[in-house]
């Protein structure tokens, strides 16, 4: 049986070595991993797995330290918002504490960055925010001005008719209706009827317990579609030539309650909108709070009403514009933020709510409205609305006419240098005075009315290919792709490379031959890439708006 020896004195013995304990470096934990935040709206759904879980763009960068938190193990925290009261409260759970060497994160501070007085640090006074008289929606209604929604009257072969057309409010009552009629019109019918059907006043009775909804025969019509369909197509009668016209087979589908916009300017703009930064914060990429003590910021609320007069509306989303001065006596309107709440996406609200900011553009003849750095879903749905504005937009019609004429008669493959096929300045104009769409985002509808009136595209789709491939390189190398008059160089150079080049003029605007670069290939190459992505964006687009074009 062994026995224990009696320890060697270290000293005396050279061979034995003394050990030293090290602490454990701590490697922190990122915020994306332990933080988990849920959307509620009532208290029976505190505490519910079954709650509606948000997905935040990034929450490491509220927090130092490359995104991580320090000092904990086993740390959870769990973050409920109410959409109710927007206040929030996090419930923060951990086995220890202990410096690690990078001290140990004040989460409560951190939080507070995020949620500032919106976070509620007693869970009962959390749950109380439910109540009544803290819905934030109820509260809105009477700080602000409810936009009615209006809708041009004119008729499409008067060019001015666009800019001075008569408007009037519709006047909606909030009686529930049970069922949308859904009237479906053959495609020869409905290509004929297309362009009037925006024309048509809508106007909701209180007695009407059914509304009639004209679509085209091959559309297919859904629950979360509805709401799209309420602001552009809902109208109680089609009158063609003074005759009430319908055709085809009729569907019945549960109708959506009616929606409201309201618009919040001057000192109610900072409550309201302190309520919403800690989600323009959390779900609006690179966004950073407005500064609410400037008296040109607005706030545009979209508020669903509800059914039962009982109940109380729910804020679906909201938008924050801001008014530019723009010399000498007009306006610029520019959206800066833009967020319908994740349990409404894809349900048509976010259109409303861009088509409520058209509609105050025109109605209150600013210059033109803008969008700041769109996300490439936003300019999606932005496109597809002014699209579908511009399709029936006589003005422009004859120069769109000639150039779909001139590529299906043309073969630019054969042509040594790219021919111009934008629209003319006078059409970029009344775009602009008429619908308020700015320059660039004109071009853009521009080259897929182009699509559009290309038809079939696959015969033409060479030549397309070709105008789409000039525009792309005209955005991402310059104007002048073929390198004719003006040339800026990049030239090898002992001094900044940033702040050294030479340029090159030639005599008459000739083009200059200039040797390109070994990684012309590459550069070639990201370009086609660009063009495959903007037909492919082209097409997805026009095949919403014209479904036979797909």
């Amino acid at each position: 049986m062994g026995t224990k020896n009696r320890a060697a004195d270290p000293i005396s013995d050279p061979k034995k070595r003394r050990r030293v304990g090290l602490s454990k470096v701590d490697a922190g934990v990122e915020a994306n991993e332990c933080i988990k935040i849920h959307l509620v709206s009532s208290k029976d759904e505190v505490d519910s797995p079954n709650s509606f879980l948000l997905e935040p763009v990034d929450l490491n960068h509220f927090f130092e330290e490359e995104g991580k938190i320090y000092g904990y193990e086993g740390l959870t925290i769990t973050i409920w918002v109410s959409s109710i009261s927007f206040h929030a409260h996090a419930d923060i759970t951990f086995k220890s504490t202990s410096d690690g060497g990078k001290g140990i994160t004040d989460l409560k501070s951190a939080l507070q960055n995020i949620f500032a007085d919106n976070l509620v640090e007693k869970k009962d006074d959390f749950l109380q925010t439910f109540s009544p008289e803290c819905h934030y929606a109820k509260s809105l209604v009477s700080n602000g001005e409810v936009l009615q929604q209006n809708v041009l009257i004119g008729q499409n072969g008067d060019s001015s008719s666009h800019a001075q057309a008569e408007t009037s409010d519709v006047e909606v009552t909030y009686t529930p209706l049970p069922y949308i009629t859904i009237v479906r019109f053959s495609e020869i019918i409905m290509a004929a009827l297309r362009l009037r059907i925006n024309d048509i006043m809508m106007s909701i009775g209180s007695q009407t317990r059914s509304l009639v909804l004209f679509v085209p025969a091959f559309a297919t019509v859904t629950a979360t579609q509805q709401a799209f369909f309420y602001g552009r197509y809902l109208c109680l009668s089609l009158y063609i030539d003074g005759k009430i016209t319908s055709q085809g087979e009729s569907e019945l589908y549960p109708f959506l309650p009616l929606d409201q916009v309201i618009r919040v300017v001057g000192a109610p703009v900072g409550p309201a909108y302190c309520r919403l930064v800690p989600l323009a914060l959390l779900l609006i990429d690179g966004s950073s709070p407005i500064d609410i003590t400037d008296p040109r910021w607005e706030i545009y609320l979209l508020v669903q009403k509800a059914t039962d007069q009982r109940e109380d509306r729910r804020l679906l989303g909201f938008a924050a514009v801001y008014r530019f001065y723009r010399y000498p006596e007009s306006l610029r309107l520019r959206l800066s933020q833009i967020l319908v709440l994740p349990p409404y996406q894809r349900k048509g609200y976010g259109r409303l709510l861009i088509e409520a900011l058209n509609n105050v553009a025109i109605s209150e003849n600013v210059y033109e409205l803008t969008i700041e750095e769109p996300l490439d879903s936003l300019q999606h749905v932005r496109t597809y609305i002014d699209v579908e504005r511009l399709l029936a937009f006589d003005p422009i019609q004859q120069p769109l006419n000639t150039v779909v004429s001139r590529l299906r008669e043309e073969n630019l493959s054969k042509k040594s240098h790219s021919c111009h096929f934008g629209p003319p300045l006078d059409a970029i104009e009344e775009v602009r005075r008429c619908f308020k769409i700015n320059k660039k985002q004109f071009l853009q509808c521009w080259e897929i009315l182009i699509y559009l009136g290309l038809n079939p595209i696959e015969k033409y789709m060479e030549n397309y290919r070709t105008i789409i491939a000039d525009s792309v390189k005209a955005s991402v190398i310059g104007k002048d792709s073929g390198a004719a008059g003006k040339r800026l160089v990049e030239v090898p150079t002992v001094y900044d490379q940033e702040m050294s080049f030479s340029m090159f003029k030639s005599q008459k605007g000739e083009p200059i031959p200039i040797e390109m670069e070994d990684n012309s290939t590459n550069i070639e190459e990201q370009l086609r890439q660009l063009v495959d992505e903007r037909i492919k964006e082209i097409e997805s687009i026009a095949k919403k708006v014209s479904p036979q074009s797909s």
